[in-house]
């Protein structure tokens, strides 16, 4: 199950509505929604925009254990991929742009100066997801399949992110882990639809529970 709530010092949560074209709707709690693939038309919930307590208070979380960033990749200009798409030829793919690799570059300065300087980092197999993480120098790049995105391939959806809440729950958690994936990946298991480049703050309990604290743009 995912829960989202708010609170001010140690776990932010909250929910407002967002379309993927920019409009922004009143605050909801609890709400959960399905992401049209190939369009994103559908009601979206995002954290809100953090005061600098708040901020402080994410990173912190991060920092101790039970605490996982999801991170979508930096900016790759375009949607989905070419038809000619192949997994381990990055030339098929849709890639980073020199902005994108700037955006993951200082992700990983804004890890650093806020105390963390290693994480365990897992990335989709993606050639966008696996540049974004190794630019955030936080350490080696472990290859994570049930990161790899479903999109136009809707009917995974249900099947992966069970596998991803399963591989949570399986995992010590004891230091910082981040998550380098796709944005329907991570609206898939927490209903935030991110920014390229943005984190989703989410923590597991020891019974296996996710919620989100909120989320941490990119300057």
């Amino acid at each position: 199950m995912i829960r989202v709530f708010s609170s001010t010092l140690g776990r932010i949560h909250g929910e407002r509505l967002r379309r993927e074209a920019g409009l922004i709707g009143s605050l909801l709690e609890r709400t959960g929604v399905n992401v049209a693939v190939g369009v994103a038309v559908g009601l979206l919930c995002v954290a809100p925009r953090l005061s600098a307590e708040e901020d402080i208070a994410l990173w912190s979380a991060l920092r101790s254990g039970g605490h996982v960033a999801l991170l979508r990749h930096a900016i790759a200009p375009g949607t989905g991929d070419p038809p000619e798409f192949t997994l381990h030829d990055c030339g098929t793919q849709r890639n980073l742009s020199d902005e994108g690799r700037d955006q993951a570059a200082r992700i990983g300065a804004r890890f650093r100066a806020n105390g963390i300087q290693t994480a365990r980092v897992y990335s989709s197999q993606w050639c966008r997801c696996l540049e974004t993480a190794r630019l955030l120098e936080l350490g080696p790049v472990e290859e994570l399949p049930i990161l790899n995105s479903f999109f136009g391939r809707y009917e995974r959806r249900a099947r992966q992110t069970r596998a991803l809440e399963e591989w949570l729950t399986g995992r010590d958690l004891d230091e910082p882990f981040v998550l380098v994936t796709h944005q329907v990946n991570i609206t898939a298991l927490t209903k935030v639809y991110p920014a390229s480049g943005e984190l989703v703050v989410i923590h597991r309990s020891d019974d296996g529970e996710i919620s989100v604290l909120g989320t941490i743009a990119t300057d």
